[in-house]
């Protein structure tokens, strides 16, 4: 297990100021990575998602689980024990993925009840020296933390009009988080939780609940009728507050492991599990809004 331990801010930085102005002026400046890296991947993800076959986007939402449970064992197992962790790891979420996209193929409780047996045989053979238990339930939380949660995404995009259902998620998503972002930069103040993430102010997060509803509307009058204005709403709060939760619980393990991105795999960006933090609660909160509200 990593001995890395949570980073503490150090005296005078911006989340320890009695001036929480301190806070709004470290986080001036806007990184023109971030603006490149959305040029080149939003319409790459756009054709995927939208005029490509279901069996593309199975496989982006594969590779993308997979990158990002890389990241999230590296939070917590050295990188020399990582290859033994990903043996049994990998396997397991693919397992889950497939059984969410081909249900008629692998019955889902059948893949987990595969994935838990070989966790257990990994505890009893592979695990190394370390806690094998907690190691074993390290693993299983992110095959379902990551794996499951973004499996929504198939479930998503083999509904009538799946791929407009999805590509809304992630246009309301991630346009809740770059007001939060850019609203947070220009006019934050005061901090929302310095412990956990000293960046994020108050003023950032009212700015994503006002936009993401917005946006929704938009996406509803654009291109997906079926959501009635009513839903927008909803949708958008719930979207900003979930993503938020989601994008908090990541800053806590990161501290756990004191470092300050999952990985550098986008620029601008950080690591796979930064990026879509904010899906991880969203994706599935919509499938079941629309299965059982709507």
């Amino acid at each position: 297990m990593s001995t890395k331990n949570v980073v503490e801010p150090a005296p005078g930085s911006p989340s320890n100021h009695p001036d929480p102005l301190i806070a709004r002026s470290s986080t001036l400046g806007f990184d023109p990575k971030r603006i490149v890296s959305a040029l080149v991947l939003l319409p790459l993800l756009y054709v995927l998602t939208r005029h490509l076959p279901p069996f593309a986007f199975f496989i982006l939402i594969t590779i993308t689980v997979l990158l990002a449970q890389w990241e999230f064992l590296g939070l917590f197992f050295e990188k020399r024990h990582l290859p033994q962790h990903v043996l049994v790891g990998f396997p397991g979420a693919l397992l889950l993925l497939i059984a969410m996209q081909w249900p008629a193929a692998l019955n889902f409780f059948l893949a987990l009840s595969i994935t838990l047996a070989g966790l257990l045989c990994y505890q009893i053979g592979l695990a190394p020296s370390e806690p094998r238990q907690l190691s074993m339930f390290i693993i299983l939380f992110g095959i379902l933390y990551i794996g499951y949660t973004l499996g929504h995404f198939l479930w998503l995009r083999n509904q009538n009009d799946g791929a407009l259902l999805v590509l809304f998620v992630l246009l309301v998503t991630w346009a809740g988080d770059t007001a939060a972002y850019y609203v947070g930069k220009t006019w934050g103040a005061r901090p929302l939780a310095p412990r956990l993430s000293p960046n994020k102010t108050i003023e950032g997060f009212l700015g994503g609940l006002l936009v993401a509803p917005l946006i929704a509307w938009i996406g509803h009058i654009w291109f997906l009728p079926g959501i009635r204005p009513i839903d927008c709403l909803i949708l958008g709060l719930l979207f900003t507050g979930l993503g938020l939760l989601g994008d908090l619980s990541e800053s806590a393990l990161k501290r756990y492991a004191g470092i300050k991105d999952s990985g550098s795999l986008i620029p601008g960006h950080g690591g796979m599990l930064d990026r879509i933090d904010s899906l991880l609660l969203n994706a599935p909160v919509f499938y079941y809004y629309m299965a059982f509200v709507r």
